[in-house]
């Protein structure tokens, strides 16, 4: 998958916002506030990792589509661009996974 496909669902996950009330799921979740969008990712996100200790391939990938959905939703709540969150991830490439956690630790 390309980040495209992310883009292109971060862009119609922010026209939602103006889409009518009762008219759209992602409207819904987005007028309900950030907590609200953070607790469904939590529960989409509970729901991925049954799924994968259940060894259910077909069911961690609906999951996992669940998952960056919400996540999405979530980061439009709180006005996080998705460019944002990739350009993080494009930074931290080529760093080994122990050093950038012992860099973001506080003394």
């Amino acid at each position: 998958m390309s980040d495209a496909v992310l883009t292109e669902l971060a862009a119609t996950i922010r026209a939602r916002r103006s889409a009518a009330a009762g008219a759209s799921y992602t409207k819904s979740l987005l007028d309900a506030g950030p907590a609200r969008c953070a607790k469904k990712f939590g529960e989409e996100a509970i729901e991925a990792v049954i799924a994968a200790t259940a060894e259910d391939n077909a069911a961690l990938t609906a999951e996992a589509a669940d998952v960056f959905f919400h996540l999405l939703v979530l980061l439009e709540s709180r006005n996080i661009d998705l460019a944002n969150v990739l350009a993080e991830l494009k930074a931290r490439q080529g760093t080994s996974g122990h050093a950038e956690k012992a860099a973001r630790q506080k003394p």
